[in-house]
């Protein structure tokens, strides 16, 4: 079964390809994902990283959390649901809030 992880200070020139060659060296990587800015265009800076396993997974937080890519210090875990009922309209505020 697949397992997700949180990469967070991806360089932002970085691609999902060389997202998925970096994390190769701990096993298959089933997709990379990294999170663009609506209004820039631009990488936030984190992503997304499914590998085939949770071994494979285990292996990529050991090895890689804290690793170097592309001049950045990498920080990988596991990823944690996405919670229900919060809409974010990238304003920093919450889709539900009332004023």
């Amino acid at each position: 079964m697949a397992k997700k992880l949180y990469v967070g200070g991806i360089p932002y020139r970085a691609t999902e390809d060389e997202m998925k060659d970096f994390f190769s060296v701990a096993g298959n990587v089933e997709s990379a994902i990294i999170i663009i800015d609506r209004m820039s265009g631009r990488s936030k800076g984190f992503g997304f990283v499914e590998m085939a396993t949770e071994e494979e997974a285990q292996a990529a937080i050991e090895k890689l959390n804290g690793a170097e890519m592309g001049g950045r210090t990498i920080t990988v875990s596991e990823a944690r649901e996405k919670k229900e009922g919060f809409k974010s309209d990238d304003s920093g505020f919450g889709g539900n809030d009332q004023f």
